[in-house]
């Protein structure tokens, strides 16, 4: 705007008088057109606004010159009097407006006699220096208007400029009253076909019309239309650019100040009855936004609009994503905000998409009157029917959808769907993630603003979630609660009813996915979260963790956030293709793994069930893994968040475990039921059998990682950080970890941990590491095993030449577990359940609840078992026992606690070897002599008193005696020393020949309990007749025996004789 002065108001009358005198400057006329001559007329009436009701001017006319009369009338001269009469209802010639505007619409329709209109052209063009113009603008262009350049067009483009200012309320704007707005608008749209008839810009744009528009024909608005496209060009002359943005102002004050898009939609305005709504004030009608509402609103119902008006609209909502000021509101309340983070932004664009990263809150807090204009001129512009709306967007993106999206036709709606698809990723640029974010967050907050959602969805919104029209809105239910109301019904099953069309469901997922890259994408959660994103996860920048960091806290959460936080969750559970960043990473993994379950899942939670069961695979990359641990541990907080576990077991947590949420406590419940079910052989179990089978699952999936065991893992915590802190979790290597360290462990520790272990050999499938490291062996020598015979399986195939040494070391890792105590031992607890308290019952009055027995119960046993006073099954059980732990000392938890230190200087050449074949045992019996502790010479002395009772027992004595006992011992049965009392009879035997080696052991093995026998006195008969019976003297010591007996005998009946005749003797007397 032309920085003016105050012209007085005679000086103005004066300047108009010689502007009606003399022809205006630089107009050309067609050639053919006929010497014209102006002729000023009075108007005689005014209304209130000051300007007339049929506003006359200075008019040319195609006749003689004449004097100007009072009361001059279109309607009176000849060139037009016939197309008036034929076309213009008789009460409309009095008002040379109305006479106007109806031979204006009418041309359009029939052709119009070339005289009138070149008459009706250069009336328009002289129309903007009527002097009722001037004498408004005196008050309102009274500081604006240059003295002596007012008469090219100054004046109309002052009111124009006034007119804007009042509409966006700017400082020092003058109010203009209601009829003399009309008349200005009038007079815009008169002017709207061809732009010499705008003097102001006609003149601020000649040198610009050349430079951009040299080429296009006045007429129909083309060259407003071609300013307008080159409006942000460097070159542009800036009084080109302000009159041009005035004029755009106008039209989005009224649409028909621009001629083209009057024209072009002028049916389908009609036919949608887009004018028709008597509620609302004509000057909404008018608006460039209700036009465009009204018609995007039939486009999204599927109606049909012509090419020529939807092109013209198209253009239009470009042109109000590239200019933020052509919209008032955004003026009007935006201001604070443009001035503070958005001022000098304003072209192509820019200035809108600072507006909306502040609306984001990426920068600050926004008005809440500054957001809604914000999103109401998203809407009105939709960019989201067609990218290149946001010439911003375009700008950044175009290398991405050159790239990314190639494959899509140009302008269609998926190309912001594929851009979504691709955030995050190399092919993204960080200019175009940045606008295709700011542009999202405000079409997510309206379901309508995607397209292709309103196109599949519309019908379901309308019939479950009683949706009104595309541009209707209702307090019930708002555009954001619309959204939330479809994928309420998308993930409902057949038995719950009213479920989406798949269509929708298809859409309502893809939104989901959209919205799982970015909190902020997600109204609801940004809405309830805002303060709990700010307390718990402000340090949480990256793609994705914010949500993560919600979920880590959602104990911590205010209430609603906590319910928005677990609603998604649990709707991640039942389709975690929702975590688009989550699927990325583990592409390769379901790829090579889970490609079935990912191509035909239909919501059932089956893709992340097989992500878990391979999340060791090769395939897994860091990303993936700590994605799946991370949902894992999530799910712990809440069942609900384990959908198949949620489907199957729903019934049997309400009956059997009410009012429990945690998901580690409702499967320690339900897992109870089922294991107390089965030990009480109850007939029909309490939990189901679906609800058993999930539940397997779910036990499995928890021993993998100590921290989804949440009572195990806050009792250890200090202890991992102590003695297992460069152990990673996962693989149940950290538990694995703490079992070898279990003496090392604080009591609290020490007792979850054997709980866990007493858990694991009940049910050895529960046992990640054995069945990790010994998958392969399980398919080889125990596929037909019961589940909880698994590791009794593996212990009988032990010492296969099949057997792999890693599986071989962890099911004796697992035996020196169960020989630490009783209990960790299932079968052995079952088979020995009397003979325990009979022989053993100090040991266990001795014992706490929380601490482990170190093996006493089993040395306990071992003893009596060489006693041969255990019950059948008991015996055969410890003789088991006592056949492996001869073969490996590390098997016999006593001597472990005795004998360490005496083997490390003892025997430690045989200790380094961990060849399982009884070295160790053996080098402490030959240095029995030598071992300075007590406790482990005792340890000693029962392993020589347990070997008495069976060969076995002795691993090296029954290698080289094997041949021998197949010889000489064949038909004696194993067990309670028999076969080992043959060998003895046979080395004494002359006639026998044993093998040299049998023949130098069993000798050893003499000297050995001969000492053992000083050393260790027979503590009762049964260890004086082992001990006579493995005599080498044991024929003399039988036989002296059994002469004492005789003798005993004889002096017996001598004894009794004489008693029986001195008793006689006395009855006699």
């Amino acid at each position: 705007m032309a920085v003016c002065r105050r012209v007085p108001p005679l000086l103005l009358l004066l300047m108009s008088i010689v502007l009606y005198v003399h022809p205006i400057r630089g107009q050309k006329l067609p050639n053919n057109a006929i010497v014209k001559s102006v002729v000023s007329v009075d108007v005689p009436a005014q209304n209130q606004g000051g300007v007339a009701a049929g506003i006359n001017g200075p008019v040319v006319v195609a006749l003689p010159p004449r004097k100007r009369t009072s009361g001059w009338k279109l309607a009176e001269e000849g060139a037009c009097r016939d197309d008036l009469t034929r076309l213009c209802p008789k009460h409309s010639w009095n008002n040379n407006l109305a006479v106007l505007e109806c031979l204006q619409d009418k041309k359009e329709e029939t052709e119009i006699a070339a005289d009138c209109n070149h008459l009706l052209w250069n009336y328009k063009l002289n129309l903007t220096t009527d002097p009722k113009f001037e004498s408004v603008a005196v008050e309102v262009c009274k500081t604006t208007i240059n003295d002596d350049v007012h008469s090219q067009g100054e004046v109309i483009a002052c009111l124009e400029k006034g007119l804007v200012r009042e509409a966006e309320e700017q400082p020092g704007a003058h109010a203009i009253r209601d009829e003399c707005k009309k008349a200005i608008m009038r007079v815009a749209e008169l002017s709207s076909d061809d732009f010499h008839l705008d003097r102001y810009l006609y003149f601020s744009c000649r040198e610009d019309r050349e430079r951009f528009c040299e080429n296009t024909a006045a007429g129909e608005g083309r060259v407003y239309k071609c300013l307008f496209n080159h409006k942000f060009e460097e070159a542009m002359s800036e009084r080109c650019r302000e009159a041009l943005t005035t004029r755009q102002k106008l039209i989005a004050q009224d649409y028909k100040v621009s001629y083209s898009l009057a024209k072009a939609c002028k049916a389908d305005l009609r036919k949608y009855r887009c004018s028709m709504d008597t509620n609302m004030p004509r000057a909404r009608e008018a608006r460039l936004s209700y036009l465009l509402l009204c018609l995007e609103s039939a486009v999204h119902r599927g109606r049909t609009v012509v090419g020529e008006c939807q092109g013209e609209m198209l253009d239009y909502r470009r042109m109000l994503m590239e200019d933020f000021s052509l919209s008032p509101e955004i003026v009007l309340h935006c201001r604070g905000e443009i001035e503070a983070h958005c001022s000098g932004l304003h072209r192509k664009g820019r200035t809108l998409h600072c507006l909306m990263r502040v609306g984001r809150g990426d920068m600050a807090a926004i008005d809440s009157l500054c957001q809604k204009a914000l999103q109401t001129l998203i809407q009105e512009a939709d960019p989201g029917a067609d990218y290149r709306i946001d010439r911003a967007l375009n700008e950044a993106c175009e290398s991405v959808i050159q790239t990314a999206c190639k494959h899509i036709r140009n302008g269609d709606p998926m190309i912001l769907s594929c851009l979504m698809e691709h955030l995050y990723t190399e092919k993204m640029v960080e200019d175009c993630e940045h606008r295709l974010l700011e542009l999202q967050y405000f079409i997510a907050r309206d379901w309508k603003l995607d397209p292709i959602l309103y196109k599949k969805c519309q019908g379901d919104a309308s019939r479950l979630c009683h949706t009104h029209g595309w541009n209707e809105t209702s307090e019930l239910m708002p555009p954001g609660a619309i959204f939330s109301c479809l994928y309420r019904h998308a993930y409902r099953t057949e038995e719950q009813g009213r479920r989406l069309s798949r269509d929708c469901k298809v859409e309502v997922q893809r939104i989901l996915h959209q919205r799982a890259l970015d909190v902020k994408l997600d109204p609801e959660l940004q809405t309830h979260c805002m303060t709990d994103l700010g307390k718990w996860c402000s340090e949480k920048t990256e793609s994705g963790q914010e949500l993560e960091c919600l979920q880590d806290h959602l104990e911590d959460l205010v209430a609603q956030c906590r319910d928005v936080v677990g609603n998604l969750t649990e709707l991640e559970s039942e389709d975690i293709q929702i975590e688009t960043l989550l699927m990325r990473a583990c592409e390769p993994v379901i790829q090579s793994h889970c490609h079935e379950v990912a191509d035909n899942q239909i919501d059932t939670g089956d893709l992340m069930e097989c992500l878990v069961q391979n999340k060791h695979q090769k395939e897994m990359n860091d990303k993936c893994a700590v994605g799946v641990t991370h949902f894992q541990l999530v799910q712990i907080k809440d069942f609900r968040f384990s959908y198949k576990f949620k489907m199957a077991c729903k019934e049997d947590v309400l009956k059997l475990c009410p009012n429990i949420k945690k998901k580690v406590d409702v499967v320690i419940c339900l897992s109870t039921t089922v294991r107390n079910d089965t030990l009480q052989d109850t007939k029909e179990q309490r939990v189901s059998v679906k609800c058993r089978k999930q539940l397997r699952v779910e036990e499995l999936e928890m021993s993998e990682d100590i921290r989804l065991e949440p009572e195990l893992y806050d009792s250890c915590k200090q202890d991992i950080g102590r003695l297992c802190q460069n152990v990673a979790f996962g693989n149940a290597q950290v538990i694995e970890c703490l079992k070898e360290n279990k003496r090392q462990l604080t009591q609290r520790c020490h007792h979850r941990m054997f709980k866990l272990q007493e858990v694991e050999m009940m049910d050895p499938e529960l046992d990640y590491q054995l069945m990790r490291v010994c998958k392969q062996m399980i398919r080889r020598f125990c596929t037909e095993a019961d589940a909880k015979n698994m590791l009794q399986c593996l212990k009988q195939n032990k010492n296969s030449e099949l057997m792999d040494p890693k599986c071989k070391q962890m099911i004796t890792k697992r035996q020196i577990t169960q020989n630490t105590d009783y209990r960790l031992n299932p079968v052995l607890k079952k088979s020995c359940k009397a003979d325990i308290p009979k022989f053993c019952q100090s040991i266990l009055n001795k014992a706490t609840g929380d601490s482990e027995l170190e093996g006493q119960v089993v040395s306990c046993l071992k003893l009596k078992y060489a006693d041969q006073r255990l019950s059948p099954d008991c015996e055969d059980q410890i003789r088991v026992i006592l056949q492996e732990s001869a073969l490996d000392y590390r098997l016999d938890p006593q001597l472990q606690v005795h004998c360490t230190d005496e083997i490390s200087r003892l025997c430690p050449e045989e200790a380094a070897a961990q060849e399982q074949t009884g070295q160790v045992e053996e080098c402490l019996k030959f240095n029995l002599l030598k071992i300075k502790v007590e406790g482990c010479k005792k340890e000693v002395l029962n392993i020589l008193k347990e070997s008495k009772a069976d060969i076995f027992v002795d691993p090296v004595l029954h290698t080289a005696c094997a041949l021998d006992i197949k010889h000489h011992c064949a038909a004696i049965p194993p067990g309670r020393g028999r076969q080992m009392s043959c060998l003895m009879e046979a080395l004494q035997d002359k006639r026998v020949r044993l093998q040299p080696e049998c023949k130098k052991r069993l000798q050893d093995r003499i000297d050995m309990w001969s000492y053992a026998a000083k050393v260790a006195p027979a503590e009762g008969f049964s260890d004086l007749a082992m001990q006579v019976m493995t005599s080498p003297s044991k024929n003399y010591i039988l036989a002296m025996i059994g002469m004492g007996v005789c003798v005993l005998f004889l002096f017996g009946l001598l004894c009794g004789r004489i008693t029986k005749r001195v008793m006689q003797e006395q009855k006699d007397r």
